[in-house]
């Protein structure tokens, strides 16, 4: 099809329809020609800047069936598409229920008032309110059961007569224009009778006039006989009728009479006010309450302009139909621009034109007058029509039957290609239909959507529902058509040029500004059931790759986030571990340690980045596959485990230098890891094994070399996995030496979770006999409670005889302690001062072998100026006197444990004693936690390395190793 009759005459009969027939002479009453015209101007610019950014959209290649759903999902991915996609078929549903409520509402009010089911005669107010609602849903369920046949068994008919709706839609409009050119000459005779200023209804009377002369007498007329109690001249009436004037007017005046002046502004009413003549006179007694009221012309409904709004605004959608037929046009690209926007310009002087003839030709108490009451019952905007009423009537009648089945047959399609889509599970039902492709299932469904708004039996209530619906819809046609243009995508290429991103911005804030002025509370359930539809199909649906806008969007605020990280280090409160999880996999390309990753899980209350990788050995030309294999068995592995985050594989000729590479080149950016995590190597001691415990070591040195902190979990096959829970036990932290405050946040983290939420922390420092132990678990209690960390202290105290090696070592000496409790009364400006030069501190962490390599200096005093940090910017042991036990750990390691010697042969002696006191405290603990000293400098020492951490940890469950990087981790300030 071409361009007139595949866009431009689709897009006219869907966006002409019932509104302008039934509400818009009403619209322009109640509202005033002024804020009409306003409304107006509103609607069709958001639907014409629509436009053009559909243009856009459209013509930037093929679009298949589904029209705007597929437009918004290619471009703004399948969440987006698949909630905006359900909109708007819930918009074209609803549609289908208004169009079928004017349906009826013409059958029912203008041709046969006498077919009602509930009679209204002698009823008044909420009585007679329900009688027509329920007419309405009787008669409203009876046609859309004959629509639903229809479409379901001859939908090629529909589109055979859909020629014919549209030929009654042009004619309805063509009697309207010219009744409005012959008022100019000869207005029609449409008298209107005034009683007082209050507007008769015009039924059971044929005389406006309370008395006529007949005969040389005074006759009562029928307009008595319904106010009085007879027919005589001495009759009991009603007050208001007796002091008041009957008056009739013309009801339509003409085009040249001025009455436009009458009509520019606005006559806002309350529900069952009576409709009034401006500038007539009337009498009305004090406190008197009104009666006969049925006899008068009532607002059905409070009116107020954001009501107009929402009711118009559905006259002016259906500017997706040529959109929809893309798959049917011989050239969509050029089609699709040219006949939407032509057809969006002759409906938009349409409308505008209708505003002002309305305005000048009508008199204003029977525009008001919605069902026409006033006029003997006609269609008010048939009294326009020449050469009949009837040609309005019977048009709109035809029209509005037409457009309920355009919705009904679009709507089914519209949801059989979501389905189809597989992005939303739950409709892949409605996906199915008949032998030919009709969506029966879907269709099903469409007419049960459309009953419940044929239930609420309202032209004016069902209005704004689909205004939301399709607003929210053309608002993501909007943002679609700027995030490509922004983004500057290179498949970005549309033939239509007349666009740019500003008028989409301007037509996204159009469409979200109507949205609430129809009304907030219907747009926040809108947004409601939006949004609930993303997140499904987020967690829940399809996993589809479209190269859609949004992608490109989180691309680009991906690398302006990491540009912005590149500036420096994060501050010692934005800390968090960004964990490199090292895992090995066996044979068969799948991980040898799973619970590393229930406990990268467990670790990440933190919310940092993780990153799991793996080495594999070979070329990367030979091992590719094997390579892509590992991958995909880590990313299943991850999503078991819920560990959010990303994997990498690297082949490399041997093992030591893959894991190196993983190391060196992991994040990117400023979004590096900080934090490696690595496993305890199994069966060391066995010679066949021994490569995997060497590159272990090296792993350290690399780590301890590139400031990185090292987790190491020891029997890692013990550690819980994510599905348990510890219902009481305690996590343990030996407090032993400085490592940047990892021991204390750790277990923090680790009680975030689930898990481990139940257990109980306890921190463990040791102290010597000439210690005072009271005094060091008061300071280090009060230290905790600064840290705003829940914990119990317990210091341990070991004999002189015991500790051996550590007997110059202390946990917390007594001076230093001192210095914490000053540093706590800080002033706050120092306090500012310190905290910066921790910041600074730990921006350019010491290289590894200034705090932690032992070297003749250690013991040396070089700590005059300093002030101890552990409570305020976490430590810094620093004592004239003292060596860390780090510094002890170096130098046990660093001596290679050749036991030549009886001092070594004392230094073995201190870790069995010192794992002795561990054993006893925190055998029943769920998780230890120690300090890991650095590997020896000496090669040959590292086998007996490995043999004194096994010492140290044996007869434990769970232990988890900790090396800190260099830097502070933890701080007391806020």
């Amino acid at each position: 099809m071409g361009t007139l009759m595949g866009v431009y005459l689709p897009c006219l009969q869907n966006i002409l329809g019932v509104i302008l027939f039934l509400r818009m002479t009403w619209m322009v009453g109640i509202g005033g020609v002024i804020e009409a015209f306003i409304i107006v101007l509103m609607c069709c610019s958001t639907t014409m800047l629509t436009a053009i950014s559909m243009s856009a959209i459209a013509t930037n290649g093929v679009v298949p069936a589904g029209g705007s759903y597929y437009m918004i999902s290619r471009s703004l991915g399948p969440e987006f598409g698949g909630a905006v996609g359900i909109c708007f078929y819930l918009g074209t549903t609803f549609a289908g229920a208004m169009y079928i409520l004017g349906c009826i509402e013409i059958l029912l009010v203008y041709i046969v008032p006498q077919a009602a089911v509930f009679k209204m005669e002698g009823l008044e107010g909420a009585e007679a309110e329900a009688a027509m609602l329920n007419n309405m849903r009787v008669y409203g369920t009876l046609v859309l059961s004959f629509m639903a046949i229809v479409v379901f068994v001859g939908v090629n008919y529909v589109n055979k007569l859909a020629l014919l709706f549209l030929a009654c839609v042009i004619c309805s409009i063509l009697a309207v224009y010219a009744g409005v050119i012959k008022t100019a000459f000869e207005p029609p005779i449409f008298p209107v009778c005034v009683l007082g200023n209050r507007t008769l209804v015009w039924k059971g009377f044929d005389v406006c006039a309370k008395v006529i002369e007949r005969e040389n007498a005074t006759v009562t007329t029928q307009l008595w006989r319904l106010f009085c109690d007879s027919e005589f001249l001495n009759a009991t009436c009603d007050s208001y009728f007796v002091n008041n004037n009957i008056t009739e007017i013309q009801g339509i005046p003409g085009v040249m009479s001025g009455i436009l002046r009458e009509n520019l502004f606005g006559n806002y009413m309350d529900k069952g006010s009576f409709i009034e003549k401006v500038g007539l006179p009337a009498t009305v007694e004090p406190d008197s309450i009104p009666t006969n009221t049925n006899r008068y012309v009532l607002a059905d409904i409070t009116s107020f302009f954001t009501m107009l709004v929402g009711i118009y605004f559905p006259s002016v959608t259906g500017i997706m139909a040529g959109s929809n037929r893309s798959g049917d046009l011989q050239d969509a690209q050029k089609s699709i621009p040219i006949g939407t926007i032509l057809a969006i310009t002759t409906t938009s002087i349409i409308y505008m034109s209708s505003v002002i003839l309305f305005g000048s030709c009508i008199e204003g108490t029977v525009l008001r007058d919605k069902f026409g009451e006033a006029v003997r019952g006609n269609l008010v905007i048939g009294t326009l029509a020449w050469p009949s009423p009837w040609v309005i009537v019977i048009g709109s009648f035809f029209s509005t039957c037409g457009a309920g089945l355009q919705s009904l047959t679009g709507a089914p399609r519209l949801l059989q290609a979501i389905a189809r889509d597989g992005i939303v599970p739950f409709l892949r039902v409605f996906g199915h239909g008949k032998a030919n492709g009709e969506p029966t299932w879907a269709l099903l469904l469409t007419a049960c959507i459309c009953e419940s708004g044929i239930l609420i039996a309202s032209l004016d209530n069902v209005a704004p529902i689909l205004s939301m619906f399709f607003l929210m819809c053309y608002m993501f046609v909007n943002l679609a058509c700027a995030v490509q243009t922004l983004l500057r995508t290179p498949n970005w290429r549309p033939r239509f040029k007349f666009y740019h991103w500003t008028l989409s911005f301007l037509g996204m804030s159009l469409c979200l500004s109507l949205m609430f002025i129809c009304s907030w509370y219907y747009a926040i359930v809108a947004m409601g059931i939006a949004s609930c539809i993303y997140k499904y199909i987020e967690f829940r649906g399809a996993e589809k790759e479209w190269g859609d806008g949004i992608r490109g969007l989180s691309l680009s605020a991906a690398r302006f986030a990491l540009m912005r990280l590149e500036e420096g280090p994060p501050h010692t409160k934005n800390w968090r571990p960004q964990i490199l999880v090292l895992v090995s996999m066996d044979s068969e390309l799948n991980v040898e340690q799973p619970r590393l990753l229930s406990l990268t899980n467990q670790l990440k209350a933190g919310k940092g980045l993780t990153i799991v990788g793996t080495a594999l050995e070979g070329t990367y030309l030979e091992n590719h596959p094997q390579g892509q294999q590992a991958e995909q068995s880590l990313k299943k592995l991850m999503e078991a485990e819920k560990v959010k985050g990303f994997c990498q594989v690297v082949i490399s000729s041997n093992m030591r230098d893959a894991t190196s590479h993983l190391v060196q080149a992991g994040g990117l950016g400023g979004l590096q890891h900080n934090t490696v995590l690595a496993c305890w190597p199994r069966n060391w001691k066995h010679a066949e094994d021994h490569q995997s415990w060497r590159n272990f070591i090296e792993l350290v040195r690399e780590t301890t070399a590139a400031s990185k902190a090292l987790l190491v979990p020891k029997n890692i096959s013990a550690f819980p996995s994510n599905g348990e829970r510890f219902t009481e036990g305690h996590i343990d932290v030996w407090w032993i030496v400085h490592d940047g405050g990892m021991l204390m946040l750790l277990p923090f983290l680790l009680r975030q979770h689930k898990v481990w939420r139940k257990c109980k922390m306890r921190i463990f420092t040791v102290a010597q006999m000439d210690d005072n132990s009271i005094q060091m678990k008061k300071d280090l209690t009060t230290f905790l409670y600064h840290l705003r960390i829940d914990a119990a202290v317990e210091v341990v105290e070991m004999h002189d005889s015991d500790i051996s090696a550590y007997t110059y070592e202390k946990t917390l000496m007594m001076e230093q302690r001192s210095q914490i409790l000053k540093q706590i009364n800080l002033t706050k400006t120092e306090r500012e001062r310190e905290e910066q030069l921790i910041h600074d501190k730990s921006t350019n962490p010491p290289t590894p072998a200034t705090p932690q390599s032992p070297s003749a200096d250690a013991e040396t005093p070089s700590t005059s100026g300093k002030i101890c940090e552990y409570l305020t910017v976490m430590h810094t042991f620093t004592h004239s006197h003292s060596l860390t036990l780090m510094n002890v750990y170096e130098r046990m390691v660093d001596d290679g444990f050749i036991f030549r010697n009886q001092s070594n042969l004392r230094r073995m002696h201190t870790a069995l004693r010192l794992n002795e006191v561990i054993v006893k405290k925190s055998q029943e603990a769920k998780l230890v936690l120690l300090n890991m000293p650095g590997p020896p400098k000496n090669r040959s020492g590292e086998e007996n390395y490995m043999e004194f951490m096994e010492v140290l940890t044996e007869g434990l469950n769970r232990v988890l190793l900790v090396r800190g990087g260099g830097r502070e981790v933890i701080t007391i300030y806020s």
